[in-house]
């Protein structure tokens, strides 16, 4: 079984991305399942069960980051989607951390990235676009082809190594070499390890400390001056 971990930015288009990536999958004669991880509400699972008829589920990640809940509910997702005999597990994350790359080592990742989002948005997300396989950039009927161009770079400036997939998703335009990628890539390996190394651990304004003020708090703090920050590699 192959597991693909898709991430970006809300509103981007990841599950009509997904969408189209597995019916095109579906025709192919594979079979699919699907965990969604959100924070609070989600129903891509229950529409992608009744319209594709494969075996989904959702996590909420409440009080966790949804990219290390991600962490650690995803050994039992393999276990399930081996279990119902998928040949891929999707998993579409909300990875609004922005810190954290949710990829694991011989997986799939992917990063769908909205062209409409500004020029500057490859800059702002961090691993989540660096340690991923596929930059899938949507809505690319919306910009100019010198928007295009400049997106394209500014993706490329921050991962050199990244494949991009330009799509008019809403229309499936620019699917196909996305899905070959998926039939390309490696089946799952164990023991698995996440892609990459999570930032410095749990602060206290995460264990629910509300004072306001560095000084109130320990662990990585940052005073107003300091402006050097922790990268995750």
């Amino acid at each position: 079984m192959k597991a693909i971990i898709c991430a970006g930015t809300p509103t981007s288009g990841k599950t009509t991305v997904l969408k189209h990536v597995i019916s095109k999958l579906k025709k192919k004669g594979h079979r699919s399942a699907f965990l969604k991880i959100d924070v609070q509400y989600a129903d891509e699972d229950t529409l992608f069960k009744e319209e594709f008829g494969i075996p989904t589920r959702k996590v909420y990640s409440g009080e966790l980051c949804p990219d290390h809940c991600n962490v650690m509910v995803l050994g039992d997702a393999i276990e399930w989607a081996e279990k119902e005999g998928a040949d891929f597990l999707i998993v579409e994350t909300a990875g609004l951390c922005l810190r954290c790359s949710p990829y694991i080592e011989g997986s799939l990742g992917i990063v769908v990235l909205e062209a409409t989002s500004g020029m500057n948005l490859p800059r702002k997300v961090g691993p989540m676009l660096s340690l991923a396989d596929i930059a899938v950039v949507t809505k690319i009927d919306l910009i100019s082809q010198a928007e295009r161009e400049v997106f394209r770079a500014r993706v490329l400036e921050a991962a050199p190594e990244i494949s991009i997939a330009e799509t008019d998703a809403l229309h499936g335009i620019g699917i196909d070499p996305i899905v070959e990628q998926f039939c390309k890539s490696e089946s799952v390996n164990y023991p698995l390890y996440l892609r990459g190394n999570p930032p410095v651990g749990t602060c206290t304004i995460c264990v629910g400390k509300k004072e306001i003020g560095w000084k109130q708090h320990f662990g990585v703090v940052r005073p107003l001056e300091n402006q050097n920050f922790y990268r995750g590699e």
